[in-house]
């Protein structure tokens, strides 16, 4: 398997946990996911919200854009439905994105600045190909934390570890 093919399945992969999680917060009573807990962005629509933003700017990073935020979440987030509405949109994004870049542009080097930094702080530099792979386990990272949060509501949460998506999903 090429880096260009392994980028592809891991945005698929992305994709694919997302829905799974996603899916599952949307199932719950509303009060549910808006419940303030013990965890670092206080909801699962905030952590959600979160892993968004981040997605959003890593983004424009690679698109040479200014992202516009000043923090890694928002003050308050959208409705869950909203989100997951703009997270399908994004994920489809990184997806195209990733089957379109060949082995040469995996490697270019994209330097961006961090949220919050100062004009004489030091540039953050990635290539595209650990741009990706950031997003992949961000977004992992993240889920897990909605799943810890998933366990308080008395749900299990659904496995979204990668060798169940290749299991299961790889093939569509």
């Amino acid at each position: 398997m090429t880096l260009s093919e392994t980028a592809s399945r891991m945005m698929r992969f992305k994709r694919w946990a997302n829905a799974i999680t996603f899916n599952t917060v949307l199932a719950l009573p509303e009060a549910e996911a808006l419940m303030q807990r013990a965890t670092r962005f206080g909801s699962m629509l905030h952590t959600l919200n979160h892993v968004f933003v981040v997605d959003h700017i890593f983004r424009a990073h690679l698109e040479g854009r200014n992202h516009g935020y000043t923090a890694r979440n928002t003050a308050t987030p959208p409705l869950l439905v909203d989100l997951w509405a703009k997270q399908q949109e994004m994920d489809e994004w990184w997806v195209v994105m990733a089957e379109g870049l060949s082995e040469v542009e995996l490697g270019e080097i994209v330097e961006f600045d961090f949220v919050g930094s100062k004009p004489d702080d030091v540039r953050g530099a990635m290539s595209r190909l650990d741009i990706i792979m950031h997003i992949v386990n961000h977004g992992n990272y993240h889920r897990g934390f909605v799943g810890d949060m998933l366990y308080q509501a008395g749900v299990t949460p659904p496995a979204t570890d990668l060798p169940v998506f290749l299991r299961d999903a790889v093939a569509m």
